[in-house]
């Protein structure tokens, strides 16, 4: 199977990648873009989605801010945030947790740094722990690297809310969903599902729902979008990247097999 490189998006030609069959498919395919994975790191993998998975409903608390994690948790459905409250009741969502990617994890036992919260209904399962695994294991480079690729998104959500507009804000966040869900297997002509509500754009993007919305509106007069029953499209991914000045993050492995 072969890898989209991040931020390549064809218009118009099919995702090459198939869809998700297993429960720990959307995780595979991920890990596979960043290591190579082996037999034995796939069955492990498929392995714990199906003896430890469960289903979170929405706005159920994942992990409270300072809880120490065993292990880390895998996504293997639904949309996630890590979360920061403040006292007034205002909250802004820190950063996105999609199909295929891990909870706290990074250094099991260590307190994780804000609560985890699902913001539609989740399927996790715990992952293999990293502490059983060689330092060569395929497995364990690929923890520390999705790790990266964490921190190298959190890295975007800072400068999405220090510098851009909010024009900008809105167009480089829907670029990086769609590469995220990408690596997943989760998209499909340049399309993908966007089950957030306004108020959850608005959180992500330190913005009003009222700003959202009009720029939402922009964006689709502009014909970068189109959106259609929480489903969205980028017309011209590849060009709107370069006017956002949209850039992969460097520890993707391209063109991997």
């Amino acid at each position: 199977m072969q890898n989209t490189a991040p931020l390549h998006y064809a218009t118009p030609t099919p995702d090459i990648r198939a869809p998700a069959k297993g429960p720990a498919d959307p995780v595979i395919l991920r890990l596979r873009t960043l290591v190579e994975l082996d037999a034995r790191d796939i069955a492990a993998l498929s392995d714990h989605a199906v003896r430890t998975r469960r289903s979170v409903p929405p706005r159920r608390e994942l992990v409270g801010e300072g809880e120490a994690v065993k292990r880390p948790i895998m996504v293997l459905s639904g949309w996630g945030a890590r979360v920061r409250l403040l006292s007034d009741g205002r909250r802004q969502l820190l950063s996105l947790l999609l199909p295929g990617e891990f909870v706290c994890g990074r250094t099991p036992e260590s307190p994780c740094s804000s609560a985890v919260v699902a913001l539609t209904e989740m399927t996790i399962c715990d992952a293999p722990d990293p502490q059983d695994l060689p330092h060569e294991s395929a497995l364990h480079s690929a923890y520390i690297v999705a790790a990266e690729v964490d921190e190298y998104h959190l890295l975007a959500q800072i400068t999405r809310l220090g510098r851009m507009t909010a024009y900008e804000r809105c167009a480089d966040f829907l670029l990086e969903v769609g590469e995220r869900l990408s690596l997943a297997g989760l998209t499909d002509h340049n399309s993908y599902s966007l089950p957030l509500t306004q108020d959850c754009l608005a959180d992500v993007l330190g913005l009003t729902n009222v700003h959202v919305n009009r720029t939402l509106q922009a964006l689709r007069r502009d014909k970068i979008i189109r959106t259609m029953r929480g489903s969205v499209t980028l017309l011209n991914p590849n060009a709107l990247a370069r006017q956002v000045d949209r850039r992969p993050a460097p520890c993707f492995r391209r063109g991997a097999a």
